[in-house]
């Protein structure tokens, strides 16, 4: 008979096993008000419930003699199978003697009881056997967890004695128990953790029985390393603390974690640089200290010249790494105690702090505009930059924060519409200066569209013999409420909002589309010219436009010289040189332009694919006619490079005879300025050609001889 008689899921399983019907009954009688119960009446049924492992009994109830396997041999079973060999065993037996029990006992059995056998005794000593078998687990478990646990555990008595460690313990502090038995773990005092720290932690655990925290240890090694610990106490039955159990984890890694990503919230992960939370931290801080100490600070707004032009020609990875670069350049411009942050972009800030802050503030500028006008070697790329400085003084410019960063900005913008590469301190006025420029923002989304724009014509001509032999094309806008807007206005905003693409294919298609119209006219100019924005010049479509408008327009390339900037050049010289060789062996003339205001090197200049350079205005403005006056020496070196370097030479900007004749004396193949003439719209100068051609004379009433080229320049 094989039965189970479930009383409540709770309550403990016992297997009973005896031959005899009779005792079973009485067995499960006396147990079922306390136990689940299954029965077997032979050793072999009784080990085939117990070989179901599922659900199984937490004590078994065996008779010993019975037929065929007897419960001595049920128990011996029983110990060698590893599924059954911690099952609590009771046997019951008639058999009185000594010898037999010893015999039970031997064998492995937990109890041995004479038949007949009390229901309450029985009970007692069922629970007492299943409740010792349970600790006995537990406190095999707790040895394992403590052997091989992955945090060290140390147990200290009563009067903080080490009284045991764990391998983890070993591992982690370099100690063997052999070394730590007996001692206080005061040993391991790394000397970080104060003695108000200790006091709190004791405190704590003596009015609470527990506490957790941080602390410093001292390895064996002499190393140091944050511990997150947490001690508890063992009473004894008296209610008294009997032990201390301090278990413990290295946390170095997770204070790592943890600086990590409080560097990473609070610093560019690009460049390293504190960023704008860090920033406006520590610019908070030192308006307070300014104040407090009476001290004046800087903030000093940056923003590179060019630098979309490089990132969306040579990639985002030239751009990241000349961004890294800038960042290395502007740690080494500024003092221990001062800062310097990326907002984002290529827009870098400085918080400068101390006395005397005007002449620091300029000083610094002036050693970062210098310090980023050196070329920056970016793989096979030698780049040119440079950046626009605008700056901001407290408590003069303002005493909050928001007022410093956005007057510092203003003033960095005004730097940029100047035309860059430079540093100003911001003033009142400069806010009515950008909200002029909003506005005539706005106007110049429009101006395009409605035909507001208009093309200027001015003569260029060949020296000694001053004929005319080109002309110069200049953009200009009339509003038909603002009147005449300059070009110096305009154009380098055009360029920062992204809308001189347009401009610029707009001058050019027009621009072509008039020479064209001008050699079918009968009016031979021989070349006419297009000014190419930096920005236009970095757009790789570039050459597939200029070859589209001269298909459309019907003019032919050899008429057709471009004015690049040397600026533009320098940004990516390599890529310069291969669009300007394409250029060229389409037969269009290139000229660069504002030549002397880059910062190209002779070798780099000996390598561009150019026809001639164009003397910047500025350096012919210097000019005089005074005795030894030195200002035409760089107009004069200008010709005498470009000459050895195989290029023809002009000069723009002659508006004296004495200009003219220096410029003659030293050898300049062409020239334009107002001493010969101004711009002129279409109609004027149409009427100014012809007059020319009509009158065949020399001098300031020039000639016309026509040559086999056409020069094209966009917007000035």
């Amino acid at each position: 008979m094989n039965e189970t008689h479930p009383i409540q899921s709770e309550k403990p399983l016992l297997l009973l096993v005896d031959d005899l019907a009779a005792n079973l009954h009485v067995l499960v009688a006396g147990l079922k008000a306390d136990f689940r119960l299954k029965t077997a009446i032979s050793g072999a049924s009784a080990l085939a419930l117990l070989a179901q492992q599922a659900d199984q009994p937490k004590l078994v109830v065996l008779d010993v003699k019975m037929p065929g396997m007897s419960g001595i041999e049920v128990l011996r079973r029983m110990r060698d199978d590893p599924h059954t060999s911690d099952i609590p065993v009771i046997l019951l037996s008639a058999d009185a003697s000594e010898q037999s029990e010893i015999a039970g006992l031997h064998l492995g059995a937990n109890d041995y009881l004479v038949k007949p056998v009390s229901t309450n005794v029985l009970i007692v000593r069922v629970r007492n056997l299943i409740q010792r078998n349970a600790d006995r687990i537990q406190l095999r478990l707790a040895a394992h967890v403590f052997e091989y646990s992955g945090e060290a555990i140390m147990i200290t008595d009563r009067d903080n004695q080490i009284v045991d460690v764990n391998a983890a313990f070993t591992t982690l502090t370099g100690y063997h128990k052999s070394e730590v038995l007996s001692k206080n773990p005061k040993f391991l005092s790394s000397g970080r953790t104060t003695r108000k720290e200790y006091q709190a932690m004791w405190a704590a655990i003596r009015t609470g029985g527990f506490w957790q925290g941080e602390f410093w240890d001292r390895r064996k090694d002499g190393s140091v390393f944050p511990k997150m610990m947490t001690v508890s106490v063992v009473l004894d039955r008296a209610g008294d603390i009997d032990f201390y159990l301090a278990n413990f984890v290295d946390v170095s890694h997770y204070k790592e974690t943890e600086r990590r990503i409080e560097h990473l919230a609070h610093h560019d992960t690009l460049t390293g640089l504190p960023n704008r939370l860090h920033l406006q931290v520590f610019l908070e801080q030192s308006i307070l200290i300014a104040k407090r100490m009476s001290e004046q600070l800087a903030v000093v707004f940056l923003d590179l010249d060019r630098f979309k032009t490089i990132n969306d020609t040579l990639g985002h990875p030239v751009g990241d790494d000349l961004l890294i670069q800038v960042a290395d350049r502007l740690k080494t411009s500024v003092r221990q105690y001062d800062m310097v942050a990326r907002l984002g972009g290529d827009e870098f800030v400085m918080i400068l702090r101390g006395h005397d802050m005007p002449s620091v503030a300029s000083a610094v500028a002036e050693k970062i505009r210098l310090h980023l006008n050196q070329p920056f070697q970016i793989g096979q790329h030698t780049l040119r930059t440079a950046t626009s400085i605008g700056i901001a003084l407290y408590p003069g410019n303002g005493e909050r924060m928001d007022d410093l960063m956005k007057h510092a900005d203003t003033a960095m913008y005004f730097t940029k519409s100047e035309g860059g590469n430079g540093f100003c301190f911001f003033s009142s006025d400069m806010n009515l200066h950008a909200h002029e420029k909003l506005e005539l923002e706005n106007l110049l989304h429009g101006a395009l569209e409605n035909q507001q724009f208009e093309l200027y014509y001015q003569p260029q001509l060949s020296l000694p013999e001053q004929q005319v032999i080109g002309a110069e094309v200049l953009l200009r806008w009339h509003h038909p409420e603002k009147g005449f807007i300059s070009p110096a206005v305009f154009i380098p905003l055009a360029e920062a909002t992204n809308q001189i693409g347009a401009i610029g294919e707009w001058v050019l298609e027009n621009a072509c589309r008039q020479a064209s119209q001008w050699l079918r006219d009968g009016l031979p100019l021989p070349r006419i010219g297009v000014n190419v924005s930096g920005r236009q010049f970095q757009d790789k479509n570039l050459f597939t436009l200029v070859k589209r408008v001269l298909a459309e327009t019907g003019l032919p390339a050899d008429r057709l010289e471009l004015e690049i900037t040397e600026t533009a050049v320098t940004a990516s010289p390599d890529e310069a040189a291969r669009l300007l060789q394409s250029l060229r062996e389409c037969g269009i003339m290139v000229a660069l332009d504002d030549f002397g205001q880059g910062y190209s090197s002779l070798g780099q200049l000996r390598d561009l694919p150019i026809d001639r350079l164009k003397i910047d205005a500025a350096f012919v403005r210097d000019i005089t006619d005074e005795p030894g006056h030195p200002g035409g020496a760089i107009a004069a070196a200008t010709i005498g490079l470009g000459h050895n370097l195989g290029f023809s030479v002009i000069a723009e900007g002659v508006e004296t005879q004495a200009q003219l004749s220096f410029l003659m004396a030293h050898g300049c193949d062409e020239v334009q300025g107002y001493y010969f003439a101004k711009p002129m719209p279409r109609e004027q100068f149409e009427a100014f050609l012809r007059a020319r051609m009509e009158a065949g004379t020399v001098g300031r009433n020039l000639p016309l001889t026509p040559e086999p080229r056409m020069i094209l320049t966009a917007a000035k």
